[in-house]
């Protein structure tokens, strides 16, 4: 099973190199992010969520790893990001629910 703590360091550590190479690209990333991420009509909380369930249908461990650690920052409780992965289960299937396990490994680890 991966380990979540490590994942995360992997993209922060992956991102800043590339912002360092890359900073015009990376920038309007950034601001991209930040713009759809930011309080609006959904909530930031809720706009974690989905990325969650995102992550979890595109089967991409980092986006899990990011994501949960932002949505546990932003205040979703264990039961709202369970419940965004069974909605990804709902629309990726089979595959999606498999990798839901690595969104409680994530939160397992970032909070303790």
């Amino acid at each position: 099973m991966e380990d979540m703590k490590k994942a995360l360091d992997e993209v922060n550590k992956s991102l800043e190199a590339m912002g360092n190479a890359h900073p015009d690209f990376m920038g309007a990333f950034s601001n991209l992010m930040e713009c759809a991420c930011n309080e609006g009509s959904l909530s930031h909380k809720t706009k974690e969520l989905i990325c969650i369930a995102i992550a979890v249908s595109k089967q991409c461990h980092w986006c899990i790893a990011y994501h949960v650690h932002k949505a546990i920052e932003a205040g979703a409780t264990k039961d709202e990001i369970i419940e965004s992965c069974f909605v990804a289960a709902l629309m990726g299937g089979g595959p999606a629910l498999m990798y839901s396990q690595l969104v409680v490994k994530a939160m397992q680890e970032f909070e303790a």
